[in-house]
């Protein structure tokens, strides 16, 4: 066997063996990581669930007047949606219209350019 190539293969797996000897330490910093997510998480979890029964608990004790104003602030929510929407819509066609008046006007416009520069001869 040529003596370069198997030096060249040896540096090769010293370089293999480098890398791989830096796994252990790289997996322990990802676990490390993932924990902290984990915590993470099941402190979020704990706090929804501490807030929703928090909500339902409220909403259960309050009296009739209490369900009628969360109903009321959904349907506000729902209405001020709408109307934001209606506005945007009415705004983009106010648009719609200005630009079409604009192209008409041009239209109209060139076809006045075009019937200047008729030769005499062909005039209507």
């Amino acid at each position: 066997m040529d003596p370069d190539n198997l030096t060249v293969r040896v540096e090769n797996l010293e370089k293999r063996m480098a890398r791989l000897e830096e796994l252990p330490e790289r997996v322990a910093g990802l676990e490390a990581h993932v924990a902290g997510l984990e915590l993470q998480f099941l402190q979020f979890r704990a706090e929804v669930r501490d807030e929703f029964s928090a909500l339902r608990a409220e909403t259960r004790a309050g009296d009739e007047e209490t369900r009628r104003v969360l109903r009321d602030e959904i349907r506000t929510g729902d209405e001020e949606t709408r109307r934001v929407l209606r506005e945007e819509i009415r705004a983009g066609d106010e648009e719609t219209r200005r630009l079409m008046r604009v192209l008409h006007e041009e239209v109209l416009a060139r076809l006045a350019l075009i019937g200047e520069e008729r030769p005499p001869g062909l005039a209507e």
